[in-house]
């Protein structure tokens, strides 16, 4: 497993019941997961349950909402390394990071530093708040940041000017993902690094329907003729139970193990859970690397 374990300012603390109990640097949160099918014996629940400052729960209808037990700012920060990154409690039970992709961070800051390549260009899709986008400019590198909510992009350049990388090479563009890498295609233009982090459903800004079952290696596909002919990375992120690690092995060992050789590792991204000798996971992360 990959596992995000060099975090100071956020902590899973404890699952049970189908939620988890997090704090994100020094307000606690309770939040569903659907991966906690346990039950914990009374006994063995972190006393932090009941200090917890807000609990979102679902409704029976869809959706949910946030109940707060004690006075929570609209937003607060947290740190990773040298990143800051602004968070708030938001509908469907979003915080504005996923912490488990610092195990990726980590992976891919490295190979871009030991890369010893003056000009290292990215690519990162569906980059939402930017967590990977700072990451990469961070290490050294030149990004191109696209998702289709202009919200998600705004907050990423809030979280450049918190994280002091506002002055980095990074080129923020609110469209369709596909779209975008067509005309990417049809320019010439090439990256060394790609990133991804597709939702399993959703819609583009002009209504385009995305299915990941459907889309996923179609984009896979185009995204291997923006490559550079001497690439780095290429880092995928499902949450889809549907797409097991063994279909992403077969995607890589079709596409870029096929045209550039090099290795690759499927696996699924984990958060240890501080109180007990547990790991929750969080979906698969697919790595190729030259």
């Amino acid at each position: 497993m990959f596992l995000a374990d060099g975090w100071k300012d956020y902590e899973l603390i404890d699952c049970d019941k189908g939620e988890k109990l997090e704090r994100w640097g020094n307000r606690i949160l309770v939040r569903p997961d659907p991966q906690i099918v346990w039950e914990l014996d009374p006994t063995d629940r972190s006393p932090l349950w009941e200090q917890a400052d807000a609990r979102y729960v679902r409704s029976s209808t869809g959706g949910g909402s946030w109940h707060t037990f004690h006075k929570l700012p609209p937003s607060w920060t947290v740190n990773y390394h040298e990143l800051t990154f602004g968070i708030k409690p938001m509908g469907f039970k979003h915080t504005g990071l996923f912490p488990e992709q610092a195990a990726n961070w980590d992976w891919f800051s490295h190979i871009i530093q030991k890369s010893g390549r003056e000009n290292v260009n990215v690519l990162n899709l569906f980059a939402y708040t930017g967590g990977a986008t700072l990451a990469a400019a961070s290490a050294g590198a030149s990004v191109c940041h696209v998702d289709a909510a202009k919200g998600m992009v705004s907050w990423a350049k809030e979280n450049a000017v918190l994280s002091g990388l506002s002055q980095r090479p990074i080129r923020y563009i609110v469209d369709d993902v596909k779209k975008f890498v067509q005309r990417e295609i049809r320019r010439g233009r090439k990256y060394d690094g790609i990133i991804m982090d597709p939702p399993s459903y959703g819609r583009g800004p002009g209504g385009e329907l995305w299915k990941i079952e459907q889309e996923l290696y179609p984009l896979i596909c185009l995204c291997m003729q923006v490559l550079s002919d001497d690439p780095l990375f290429f880092l995928v992120n499902t949450y889809t139970t549907g797409l097991s690690g063994s279909i992403m092995e077969n995607i890589f060992r079709m596409t870029l193990r096929r045209q550039f050789g090099g290795s690759f590792a499927v696996d699924e991204v984990g958060l240890p859970v501080t109180s007990k000798s547990l790991v929750l996971p969080c979906g698969y992360s697919s790595r190729w690397q030259a």
